[in-house]
């Protein structure tokens, strides 16, 4: 397959072929100043097969920001070529930080400058997230390190007030060892804390955190219980060589704290920069490896087949628009850019949704009803209504393996809820589950623009852009910073 790549040193648009080798999935290509390049894009070619199956190409932007000019990946903003909508969109809040670890992709202290948007520019990119035509429903305020900003609670609540119905804060967790201020988040109406969180001994927060914080990560989770605050993300940066054997642990740890962790989600450490060609080989983690790690380290509680790509629920997104008569977001992102499987923990064992779940046979099933009515220009009428209710119940018990249901889950009857829309039913399904998941964000040496156009984590800008996220700190965070960023000594002048 062929596709549009970068060059690692000079970051000019060259191009790629992606193929088959060894049972591998490589990328290849050849700057003509700077040479030839070649790196895993995924390392098991049949899995990569078989996600191609659940690919969704979603029918674009119609209120794009920029025009098409460069090619992609250079008009971004977002570009009439981009497929997907905003699903989360990431907000950067401060490029400051109270730690300083070698692997970020933002540090005040290395570029001697500070971004930090004002209140009233956070609002125009607010406004901008929920004008486009489907709002983005999520957004994650981050950074640097957004809660050393002493407004993060305001612009939580106002967040809110602008009809986001999930605001999360991607943080270390430092603050977040003052349960009053976790109560505070909470009170705005945080939804979520993304916790930086890398494993369960002191040595990949020494190598990858230059400190060890496994103690106060352990803290932040039981604050959060104490302050009453049940959703948390464990998000480990995976690293060969510093955490790749803790996968295991870091899941069980999150089954026994399932109270208030929701989700493991994990992401593949991202090179950057002019690295040995030999030692990035090496080091490389794709998704296949992490699926690979979980099913050695839970002992094949959790196995390859348990996950899907992110777009294999598309057919549930379609399902709700036909109930509903009205257009939904879809996780309509590339098929090679994430994998998932909920998970459910009873008596200390880890069951997999598909464990007594025809997952397949569920979304080939809304598959079919979607395809029935999909030509339909009208409301569906409740007779209609009540013979897809019915199809879908008769059904559903061929589906579900009721010897094999966790006995603490109405399954079929929560399915059913949230198939009509019923917001509450699928954060309760979420709240009795685990979700461990995998979203490998792409670099220069195995960036992808095909992946790019239907990435649906963006970047809000003060320049009223939007930005897939791969791009953003592929390509454009610097000339981003640089643009809205002060010198810090005139930055500490005008905070006196």
């Amino acid at each position: 397959m062929k596709t549009i790549s970068l060059c690692p040193t000079c970051l000019k648009k060259i191009n790629a072929e992606i193929f088959e080798e060894d049972k591998r999935i490589i990328i290849e290509k050849e700057c003509p100043k700077h040479g030839k390049f070649r790196d895993i894009y995924w390392n098991d070619g049949e899995i990569y097969e078989k996600y191609n199956k659940y690919e969704y190409i979603g029918n674009g932007i119609k209120n794009s920001n920029t025009e098409v000019k460069d090619g992609c990946p250079f008009d971004c903003g977002l570009c009439p070529n981009h497929k997907s909508t905003t699903i989360l969109a990431n907000l950067d809040v401060t490029n400051r930080c109270n730690l300083n670890c070698p692997i970020c992709f933002a540090n005040a202290n290395r570029t001697k400058k500070i971004y930090e948007p004002s209140i009233e520019e956070i609002k125009k990119m607010i406004i901008n997230l929920r004008s486009e035509e489907l709002p983005c429903p999520a957004i994650q305020f981050a950074g640097g390190e957004p809660t050393i900003r002493e407004d993060l609670p305001k612009l939580i609540k106002m967040a809110r007030e602008f009809g986001f119905n999930h605001v999360q804060v991607a943080t270390n967790g430092i603050k977040l060892k003052n349960i009053m201020y976790i109560k505070k988040l909470k009170e705005a109406g945080l939804s979520t804390i993304y916790l930086q969180f890398d494993g369960l001994t002191e040595k990949p927060y020494l190598i990858a955190r230059n400190k060890n914080l496994l103690p106060l990560k352990l803290k932040v989770i039981e604050n959060c219980r104490k302050a009453n605050f049940n959703s948390v993300v464990l998000v480990p940066t995976l690293v060969k060589g510093v955490n790749d054997d803790q996968i295991g642990d870091i899941i069980r740890f999150a089954a026994k704290n399932r109270d208030v962790v929701r989700n493991v989600n994990v992401q593949p450490v991202s090179f950057t920069g002019r690295t040995d060609e030999n030692k990035r080989l090496e080091q490389r983690i794709t998704i296949p490896d992490f699926i690979k790690l979980v099913g050695e380290q839970t002992n094949g509680e959790i196995l390859r087949d348990d996950f899907y790509p992110v777009p294999f629920v598309v057919p549930i997104s379609l399902f709700v628009e036909l109930w509903e008569n009205s257009q939904v977001v879809k996780l309509g992102a590339h098929q090679h850019c994430g994998a998932a499987t909920y998970v459910f923990v009873e008596n200390d064992e880890l069951i997999p949704i598909t464990r007594f779940f025809n997952v397949e046979g569920f979304i080939e099933l809304l598959k079919e009803v979607y395809d029935d009515h999909q030509d339909k220009t009208n409301e569906l009428s409740n007779i209609e209504k009540g013979k897809i209710l019915l199809k879908i119940t008769k059904e559903l018990p061929n589906l579900v393996d009721s010897s094999k249901t966790p006995s603490n889950v109405k399954f079929m009857e929560t399915l059913i809820k949230i198939l009509k829309g019923d917001y509450n039913a699928l954060s309760k399904f979420h709240f009795n589950t685990i979700l461990i998941g995998c979203m490998h964000f792409m670099d220069p040496y195995n960036f992808d623009a095909k992946r790019v156009q239907r990435c649906i984590i963006h970047y809000a800008l003060p320049d009223n852009k939007i930005i897939p996220f791969c791009t953003y700190n592929t390509l454009y965070r610097k000339q981003i910073e640089d643009k809205y960023s002060i010198p810090i000594e005139e930055w500490k002048k005008r905070k006196k």
